[in-house]
């Protein structure tokens, strides 16, 4: 039977609730289902089809060195503000908590005790007028809620964190029939951090946040526990007169991802699977750490963001996902990009992806939050 209607899905009455809860764009399901189905989403339409160049060294600000002159002027820059509650934090906490056993990653034990939302919250804890947006999606809000609730929100006023929640669509097989798992129950999926604009426009703690006289938000993933709020970096994205700043890092080897690119000449952030074959990324000596610093102004519901298609394996069958992403936000608005340490006493990225990872960078981490 071919969908015209949210009803010829047959939810049950929980999904229904579901889905209504977290705005299934039905509409938009049902273009990219047509789309798929009728063999005109390939894989290889992922790929960027534009004129790429490579970017200059010119294109990257460097962090101001500690201690020196400019490092005191943007750190004073960057207190002003915080103090002045002109900062919040956004922590990207969704997915759909398949790692770590499938427990969500947030509320993991990262060292003594304390979880991944723990150590982002302590990051805030001694500036008040800073507050916390933890955006969750359908499949880890639950354990989120309970996870603070249980710690007594980690000693922070539970009315400076907003739980928000991202949005939720339907997977699909690659011939574009609705994936349904092995009790029959159709396959939810959160579609990816391009909904993070949308989600923060439409929240009235954010709304409170902007109308008394917040201006810059920093959003991140809560696995990176090295995207903390250093004043210098505050300060070095209100100098750069930039809506928007993204947060580089060096590039080694075996790195993936993202990283900024002249596309048609416009230097803009373009994801890993969007680069065709024969673009070498080691032209690029920098990659997207996916901590980026937004003015409120650029907080905006109707970016038209591109819907990408990910192959997923669930349960041992091939699903189709189709998501958005953050980064693209630099296609519509100029970015500056500051290059930042990756490692070290200041690195700012300290991403865990897996248990493993976890296990290597419990020493870091106790060192760099052994004063929280």
């Amino acid at each position: 039977m071919a969908l015209e209607r949210l009803e010829d899905l047959g939810l049950t009455e929980n999904e229904r609730r579901l889905v209504s809860l977290h705005g299934f764009d039905f509409a938009t399901f049902l273009r990219l289902k047509h789309q798929l189905s009728s063999g005109h989403f390939p894989p290889e339409q992922n790929v960027c089809q534009h004129t790429l160049t490579a970017p200059k060294a010119s294109d990257f600000v460097p962090l101001a060195a500690a201690g020196s002159e400019r490092a005191a002027e943007l750190e004073a820059l960057g207190n002003d503000a915080l103090r002045h509650g002109k900062v919040a934090v956004v922590v990207l906490n969704g997915g759909m908590a398949t790692r770590f056993g499938g427990r969500v990653k947030g509320v993991v034990e990262v060292v003594d005790g304390k979880s991944f939302i723990a150590l982002r919250l302590f990051d805030v804890a001694h500036l008040p007028g800073v507050p916390v947006f933890l955006m969750n999606s359908f499949a880890t809000e639950d354990e989120t809620r309970h996870h603070l609730t249980a710690n007594a929100w980690w000693g922070l006023d539970p009315a400076r964190v907003a739980l928000l929640t991202q949005r939720i669509s339907v997977r699909l097989t690659p011939k574009g029939d609705v994936y349904r798992d092995k009790h029959g129950g159709v396959g939810f999926y959160a579609p990816g951090h391009g909904d993070v604009f949308e989600v923060l426009a439409g929240a009235p703690a954010f709304h409170r946040f902007r109308d008394r006289g917040g201006h810059l938000v920093m959003v991140s993933n809560v696995d990176n526990l090295g995207a903390t709020l250093a004043p210098r970096v505050v300060g070095a994205h209100i100098d750069s007169g930039k809506a928007v700043t993204v947060e580089v890092a060096p590039r080694l080897a075996g790195d993936k991802g993202g990283a900024p690119v002249r596309v048609d000449g416009h230097l803009e952030v373009l994801e890993g699977f969007r680069f065709p074959p024969t673009f070498g990324l080691d032209q690029i000596p920098v990659f997207n750490t996916n901590t980026m610093w937004v003015d409120v102004a650029a907080i905006k519901p109707d970016y038209p963001f591109t819907w990408f298609r990910a192959d997923k394996d669930v349960d041992g069958q091939a699903v189709v996902q189709f998501e958005r992403l953050m980064g693209e936000v630099t296609t519509y608005v100029d970015a500056s990009y500051l290059a930042v340490p990756r490692d070290g006493p200041e690195g700012r990225f300290l991403p865990v992806k897996t248990p493993q990872d976890l296990i290597a960078m419990q020493p870091v981490v106790r060192e760099r939050f052994a004063h929280r």
